[in-house]
């Protein structure tokens, strides 16, 4: 059974920039061995529901909005990007639907934002820093990140390797990052040169749930250690619900 994977569209009012981010994910998802179903953002929330019903995992991807402040009690700073109220709602269904059902959960920028607020957690509103955070498309290697070597995340990025110092280089396309970590979810990876929260994990062994700052789409055909994410959340969900779906006919839709 191929999974499928709910990946809501990544902004609701910037078009061309959705469609092309969301480009990548799904091919990403695709290579990967699964099917991505794109989530509209202007739908009613049952017909939501009823397309989720039928995915085993939810990746949540970048945006170009910023998470409204006003969630985590605090006043927006100059720089904060407008809120994409749309893709928030619809994040929380998904977000409602994974941690009921544990399914598993992928997030990616914007999406680790998204699940931090989501988990009562805050977000630092913009980066003060000499690391580069916003390189964009630029520079395919922004910076290093330091990642804890016996966490999930570390397992997946160093199957084979031993549990020393694990710092891989990454691409950044982000001003924003967590900053009190929500319930449930712990540090896994910051940047060794300004301590920043690169990824975030959930704390239940049983559920996975990963969260990484930067964009392992952008880097998927070059990178071996960005397949190994993809790879690692869609053996998770196909593993978790092998019969969670029986029955159901995934072809519809």
């Amino acid at each position: 059974m191929t999974p499928r994977i709910a990946i809501p569209v990544p902004h609701s009012a910037d078009r061309e920039y959705a469609e092309r981010a969301l480009v990548q994910y799904e091919q990403a998802i695709e290579a990967s061995g699964a099917e991505p179903v794109r989530i509209p953002l202007d739908g009613a929330a049952a017909n939501v529901m009823v397309l989720v019903a039928g995915c085993l995992g939810t990746l949540l991807p970048g945006s170009r909005a910023d998470v409204d402040p006003r969630r985590f009690a605090a006043p927006p700073h100059a720089k904060t990007e407008p809120a994409d109220l749309r893709r928030e709602a619809v994040d929380k269904l998904l977000l409602d639907d994974a941690y009921r059902l544990r399914k598993p959960l992928l997030g990616i920028c914007y999406g680790l934002q998204s699940l931090n607020v989501y988990r009562s957690g805050t977000l630092l509103q913009h980066i003060e820093s000499s690391v580069n955070h916003e390189a964009g498309r630029k520079l395919p290697v922004a910076h290093m990140v330091a990642i804890e070597p016996k966490s999930k995340l570390g397992r997946i990025l160093a199957p084979r390797e031993g549990r020393g110092e694990l710092v891989i280089p990454a691409n950044s396309s982000h001003h924003q990052a967590a900053d009190v970590v929500g319930s449930g979810l712990r540090i896994v990876a910051r940047c060794p040169d300004d301590a920043v929260i690169e990824a975030l994990e959930g704390t239940d062994s049983e559920h996975f749930v990963v969260a990484v700052q930067w964009h392992p789409e952008r880097s998927f055909a070059d990178d071996e250690r960005s397949r190994w994410i993809f790879k690692a959340f869609i053996e998770a969900a196909s593993e978790r619900f092998p019969r969670h779906l029986e029955g159901v006919d995934l072809a519809r839709k």
